[in-house]
């Protein structure tokens, strides 16, 4: 059985002593990482800090990016190294915001990616589809496209080490939600993809989230379905309760 993984994305939000307490308030209170991964997603300037105030825990720290090179020229970004120097364990890689604000492509998050694992980072890879598309009948093309792409030239035992997040453009943030029943299907299609390329073995170990206006009042049936093992959750896991409320289900 795949162990869920409950993934808080701060976007850019908290300042540094918001972020100590958040992490204060809930290192204790998370339940064991034998039960279900517990991590926060913060922003780079928090990072070392809520390590150190993680540290012995069951509590785990991701961040939202990283360059795919160790060192160099690149004014303003962050290595997969100086990230591992810091005791960071995860890593969210082609989120849509970085998409679409930033111009990110599926080349680019496959670099990335490859630069994770060189540097012993899970790489939690975003996957989803417009409203437009979406409508076009179109959805499952583009995200089985992004899947392929973001995976490329991985062995297939770390294909089984990645954690891919589906997150439909249209529900993240916008308080629309996919259906469970929807949702699910999206997450078989990927596990399908992923069997198509890498076999069944790593088909059935890699874990899929969902994202896109998870909550506690929507968590439990979103975790109930059979292909979905986790969420990467924006605005719900910036309350203490709440993001324990979530973490809480993944451990049912």
């Amino acid at each position: 059985m795949r162990k869920k993984v409950i993934a808080g994305n701060w976007k850019m939000n908290k300042l540094v002593g918001e972020a100590e307490q958040f992490v204060e308030d809930v290192k204790e209170s998370v339940p064991s990482s034998e039960k279900v991964e517990s991590v926060v997603v913060a922003p780079f300037t928090h990072l070392h800090a809520l390590v150190e105030k993680a540290k012995g825990t069951d509590l785990k720290i991701g961040a939202q990016n990283m360059h795919a090179e160790e060192s160099g020229a690149f004014t303003g970004e962050v290595s997969p190294e100086m990230l591992k120097d810091i005791g960071v364990e995860y890593v969210v890689l082609g989120h849509s915001e970085r998409r679409e604000l930033f111009g990110e492509t599926d080349e680019s998050v496959n670099q990335k990616v490859h630069a994770a694992f060189k540097h012993n980072l899970v790489p939690i890879v975003c996957v989803g589809e417009s409203d437009e598309q979406r409508e076009n009948n179109q959805a499952e093309t583009i995200v089985e496209d992004q899947v392929k792409k973001a995976l490329k030239d991985l062995t297939n035992e770390q294909v089984q080490d990645v954690i891919i997040a589906y997150e439909p453009i249209w529900a993240i943030g916008t308080g629309k939600t996919a259906t469970a029943e929807d949702a699910n299907a999206m997450c078989t299609h990927i596990r399908n993809v992923v069997k198509a390329f890498a076999g069944d073995e790593a088909a059935q170990a890699v874990r899929i989230q969902y994202g896109g206006s998870v909550k506690p009042a929507n968590v439990d049936e979103m975790l109930g379905q059979s292909d979905i093992d986790g969420a990467l959750v924006g605005g719900a896991s910036l309350k203490t309760d709440s993001f324990l409320a979530l973490v809480e289900a993944g451990t049912k």
